[in-house]
């Protein structure tokens, strides 16, 4: 399959090499096509070819699934630049968070409560099939989820089911998450609840000293919420 990663930070670089590891074709895009990290992790990738880079645009047109990995606060922009059609029907998953870091540590978010990153980017995409995953973990944790030992999950929101399926599916071929730890908790609207997880993560990170942690979801036999309760897909 082939894959496009949007950005050439260390997301985006820890997910694409993990994808070129699984077997994969992976292009890195950014505003330039000489963007000296992403020729420098194409370079360095040695798979035979599999690697490559360009701009936004180019590798958007190349993935049959895309990745966005840019920072969250310029992501709008850059998905603009990359254009729509570009990305007409094509899975677009938003690993992006909207932190603001202008006033230092901890960051601050950019949007909250009443949207999310995820639910601008589909409204400005409504002909992309938008997939919120992986953003409440760290990028080594995303593509090797055995560094943190036991049980653990991660979240999938969207509006489009079959798309997330797909999703799901891959997070297990592609970096070994436990089908039964992907949990779906609905339309993309519940991406608010990740992104804003974000502040409490980052505090733990400094507490911590670590950013190799995850949440569990621990549930009582036989389970009784009013509310209903998170899908696991499977």
């Amino acid at each position: 399959m082939r894959f496009a990663i949007l950005g050439t930070g260390i997301v985006g670089s820890t997910l694409g090499s993990a994808l070129l590891a699984a077997g994969h074709e992976v292009r890195m895009g950014s505003r330039s096509a000489s963007n000296p990290r992403a020729a420098e992790w194409a370079r360095d990738a040695h798979a035979d070819g599999r690697a490559s880079h360009g701009t936004f645009a180019d590798a958007a047109a190349f993935g049959d699934i895309v990745f966005n990995c840019t920072s969250g606060v310029a992501s709008l922009a850059a998905l603009e630049a990359t254009g729509r059609e570009n990305l007409r029907g094509k899975i677009l998953i938003d690993v992006a968070n909207p932190l603001d870091f202008s006033r230092g540590m901890p960051p601050s978010l950019t949007v909250c409560n009443t949207d999310s990153l995820g639910e601008q980017i589909q409204r400005a995409l409504p002909e992309t099939r938008v997939v919120k995953t992986l953003n409440t973990i760290n990028c080594l944790v995303m593509v090797d989820p055995g560094r943190v030992p036991g049980d653990h999950v991660v979240f999938l929101s969207g509006n489009d089911a079959a798309a997330k399926q797909v999703v799901a599916a891959g997070l297990s071929d592609w970096f070994g998450w436990d089908r039964r730890n992907i949990i779906d908790l609905g339309d993309i609207t519940s991406a608010r609840g990740t992104e804003m997880f974000l502040p409490l993560w980052v505090r733990l990170m400094m507490t911590v000293g670590s950013a190799d942690f995850n949440l569990n979801l621990v549930r009582a036999r036989p389970a009784s919420l009013e509310l209903g309760e998170p899908t696991a897909v499977h």
